[in-house]
């Protein structure tokens, strides 16, 4: 997609969000100094889908160059459609919505960093900082399910990028979607990394009530020098926790995403993770392997490189041993948990632990019957 283009198709909010000068502290003091804090990937990989590129060649064009720090954009958008059909038999969901493409947490190892390549956008640093925010959402999806031949299928929130993502403190659009659910009795699952869920605790508890709502916090390590330039802008563990704990109390029902699981960096913190998560009211768990798909394979070896340089070596080989002397697998039912000693050994932790501590034991289902359209009466049989 050309400049123009992207410009013709996307409003371009002046809101910009500022970055936590205290969350985007590096503490590694391996990196170069080029190295942009707060983010976690270092540079733009090349869009497969465009001919044409932006490179910097020549010393006399350096006023053109300082888009690297530029601070993020939203880039405000009106979809045609919300809901999307998951045809994808290693994710247990069936439908998903996400009100946001790219995001601003910065995950280095997301795999949702190839689709912005779909927008015209690069899989780095543009995932990152250029945020695509579909306005009439909540419409969207109230349309969606005024359809008759909808059947209440549970739709998942954030199956591609976090709907608790900075920006939902400007739009509120994962609010709003809540709250068509809501009114709807639609069921929804939820996945996220920010602590940003606890404002809508008030519409969770409601949904919680009526089983309408499972939600999942994501956790990857405990250790604060590894999530800061991993995951530079999402927030603590211990903060996670505190979200497991006060919505598990108020009637959600709570889980834990342990994901992805990386060989040499954080795969040794399962079992804490997992025990931290059950003493806060956690009651079921999943976990992937990490796999290095497209771009992101370029984006996370350079990122090892230069936070990790003791060990980059060790951990990249690591990979390769769980992929079939590759970082990336795209066979179903292999890519997201890996093969070899390695992934064995994860999954034998994730075995373990989980019966220890009581995981995934209950019998539980998000409740489809009692789905309604405004106005619509109820079946007597």
């Amino acid at each position: 997609m050309s400049e123009k283009l992207k410009q013709d198709h996307f409003r371009v909010s002046p809101k910009k969000h500022e970055t936590d000068p205290e969350q985007n502290e590096g503490s590694n003091s391996n990196k170069p100094d080029q190295y942009h804090t707060g983010r976690g990937a270092q540079f733009n990989t090349k869009n497969r889908f465009l001919k044409d590129e932006r490179t910097r060649e020549h010393i006399e064009g350096i006023d053109d160059w300082s888009e690297d720090n530029s601070p993020t954009q939203y880039l405000e958008q009106e979809s045609k459609s919300i809901v999307n059909k998951v045809d994808n038999p290693d994710v247990g969901m069936m439908y998903s919505m996400n009100p946001y493409a790219g995001c601003e947490h910065g995950c280095i190892y997301c795999y949702a960093r190839n689709v912005h390549e779909y927008w015209g956008y690069s899989a780095g640093l543009d995932f990152e900082r250029k945020i695509i925010v579909k306005k009439n959402a909540p419409q969207l999806l109230r349309k969606f399910l005024m359809h008759p031949k909808w059947d209440a299928t549970p739709i998942m929130l954030s199956g591609n990028t976090d709907c608790y993502q900075p920006a939902e403190q400007t739009y509120r659009l994962t609010r709003g979607l809540l709250e068509v659910c809501n009114e709807f009795n639609q069921p929804v699952g939820i996945l996220t990394k920010n602590s940003w869920i606890l404002r809508d605790k008030d519409v969770l508890q409601e949904m919680g009530k009526k089983r309408l709502v499972s939600a999942m916090v994501s956790i990857t390590s405990f250790n604060e020098d590894l999530r800061r330039v991993m995951e530079p802008r999402t927030t603590t563990a211990k903060q996670k926790l505190k979200v497991i704990n006060e919505l598990s109390s108020a009637g959600v029902r709570m889980g834990v995403m342990m994901g992805p699981m990386i060989p040499g960096l954080n795969e040794h913190e399962m079992q804490r993770i997992m025990k931290e998560a059950r003493d806060n009211g956690a009651t079921f768990t999943a976990y992937t392997f990490i796999r290095l798909n497209g771009a992101i394979k370029f984006l996370f070896h350079d990122w090892l490189y230069k936070n990790f340089p003791d060990r980059a070596d060790k951990v990249w080989h690591l990979l390769e041993q769980s992929h079939d002397g590759k970082v990336n697998d795209s066979r179903w039912g292999v890519r997201m948990r890996g093969e070899g000693p390695i992934a064995k050994m994860v999954a034998q932790q994730y075995k373990k632990y989980g019966k220890l501590y009581g995981m995934n034991a209950e019998e539980w289902h998000l409740d489809t019957s009692i789905f309604r359209r405004p106005g619509e009466q109820g079946k007597l049989f």
